[in-house]
């Protein structure tokens, strides 16, 4: 279904190396994802090559700005359509990656195409702010990706209790980027984290990504996470 010959030469340019059985997974997944598609709202993005820069390669810019150790436990905060997860857990199969959204029909789709592709993966059925508060979850984890869930501010908020101490956010934007990361200014200092780096990349179809991480300097207060509500209402 996907030109394999592009999604090779845009992991490239991120530095990653994909093999053939990577390569097929990954023409796989594009195929499921298109194939559910048709009786379930995943996603906007169907045509192949749209799929390969902007599910996969945006999906892969995490593993391009973030060295991850073996076996690290990844936890994908709002996958949705599985995004950044399964490209991660296709390109690093050792990671012990959980899945959450809120979104049960979402996440059945997810759970189903990662068994279909080999992938050992763990899905949670939540709201981060509830599994924030969950000592099975809290602090559990070395690295939370998230693309497209909140503002800054309010991801933070659902994101920096679920980290160990030293573990990292990778906060996936856009053009905003900047602004928002002024904006969360508060919310870092007073969840216990700080900036670590801000990375940029350029997919294939010119648009910009802006990966901005931040590390888990010391325990989140027990406050937090608040209720979603409060969240929403007043971010911090």
């Amino acid at each position: 279904m996907i030109d394999k010959t592009q999604l090779q030469s845009e992991a490239a340019a991120l530095g990653l190396q994909l093999s053939d059985a990577q390569l097929d997974q990954f023409d796989r997944l594009a195929q499921a994802l298109v194939d559910r598609n048709r009786v379930m709202n995943l996603t906007a993005i169907t045509e192949p090559s749209e799929i390969v820069t902007r599910h996969f390669a945006d999906s892969l810019t995490v593993a391009a700005a973030v060295p991850l150790q073996e076996a690290a436990a990844v936890l994908d905060l709002g996958t949705g359509a599985g995004f950044p997860g399964l490209p991660l857990m296709i390109l690093r199969p050792d990671l012990q990656m959980t899945l959450l959204d809120s979104t049960a029909k979402k996440l059945a789709y997810v759970a189903e195409t990662a068994d279909a592709l080999g992938l050992r993966a763990q899905t949670l059925h939540q709201r981060a702010e509830i599994a924030g508060r969950d000592p099975a979850f809290r602090a559990q984890f070395d690295l939370v990706c998230s693309r497209a869930v909140a503002p800054l501010p309010v991801l933070c908020e659902y994101a920096l209790p679920l980290l160990r101490i030293g573990g990292r956010l990778v906060a996936m934007k856009s053009v905003r980027a900047a602004e928002e990361l002024a904006q969360a200014k508060d919310a870092i200092r007073l969840l216990g984290g700080a900036v670590a780096g801000v990375s940029s990349f350029t997919l294939a179809d010119g648009s910009s990504r802006v990966l901005i991480l931040i590390e888990k300097k010391s325990q989140t207060p027990a406050k937090y996470p608040r209720s979603g509500t409060q969240i929403a209402k007043k971010p911090l």
